[in-house]
């Protein structure tokens, strides 16, 4: 991807209790409006993980205006999970209500570089839950957005074992570990609860079938296999999108935190990525 210099602004506002949104827009230095990619992280993720940024100032180069951001129950604040308490409150609704609030700023053009934006022509890109979250709120606001792109996304909003939502139901909290910072990551029954409330709105593979937008899946054949089965149920329901493997590719296209250089799963994953999204812009 050719190397051009980009813009980059960053953005914070308020929201309801307590909360706030924040991120990034990155865009080209070249003049005029371009297309939008709003790139979605999943659970234990933030805008600033692993191949996060750099994935953003690829898309940005390709001829993207990209718009990062943290959900504001994600439980980062301004460091590395510094607000596990908020992490403790997260639920569907909550990352779905952030999505309305980030669509209604870009489209009022209350977003910084929102003159280099052009909103009527916004794609959505999600990784893992926020792939899920993706195909969801895309289903909600089919009229907003042009193109989905899922990338090693799951197809069931429950993330966890039927053991583990008992005992969280029944404790009103539980906890799970984060491989990389060791630390006990709370998990109330307030998720749960938001589940039961929302079967049909969070049915990731009824939001597919019935989705009017292309949408394309992108799944690492070595990604653990709930996800690759999911992605087969994400086929199977809506045949008629694209749905891509990835051969040798893991959960995170090989990439780490702290981002230690580029693969060649991630490049592939771009490349599919802005080939599908230029059909639509």
């Amino acid at each position: 991807m050719a190397q051009q210099p980009l813009k980059t602004a960053p953005f914070e506002f308020p929201l309801e209790h307590d909360l706030t949104l924040r991120g990034e827009v990155r865009v080209s230095g070249e003049e005029g409006r371009r297309p939008v990619a709003l790139l979605v992280h999943g659970f234990k993720g933030f805008k600033d993980w692993g191949f996060f940024p750099y994935a953003a100032e690829q898309l940005a180069r390709s001829g993207f205006a990209v718009v990062t951001f943290n959900f504001s129950c994600n439980g980062v604040g301004h460091a590395d999970f510094d607000e596990l308490h908020k992490f403790g409150r997260n639920t569907y609704s909550r990352e779905q209500a952030d999505l309305t609030a980030l669509l209604e700023r870009w489209q009022a053009g209350e977003l910084p570089l929102s003159d280099r934006m052009d909103a009527a022509r916004t794609a959505l890109i999600g990784h893992s839950r926020g792939g899920g979250n993706s195909l969801m709120f895309a289903a909600s606001h089919p009229e907003a957005f042009q193109a989905v792109v899922s990338w090693n996304g799951i197809a069931d909003a429950n993330l966890f074992g039927d053991e583990f939502r008992e005992q969280v139901l029944l404790e009103g909290i539980g906890y799970v570990e984060n491989a990389r910072t060791k630390q006990q990551m709370p998990i109330t029954a307030a998720f749960f609860e938001d589940l039961d409330q929302n079967r049909d709105r969070f049915d990731i593979v009824k939001a597919i079938a019935r989705l009017p937008l292309p949408v394309l899946t992108i799944q690492g054949d070595r990604d653990a296999q709930r996800l690759v089965l999911g992605q087969e149920r994400l086929r199977q329901a809506a045949p008629h999108q694209r749905h891509l493997l990835i051969e040798g590719a893991n959960h995170t296209f090989g990439a780490i935190h702290p981002f230690a250089g580029t693969t060649p799963h991630l490049e592939r994953a771009l490349e599919l990525t802005v080939d599908f999204l230029k059909e639509y812009r």
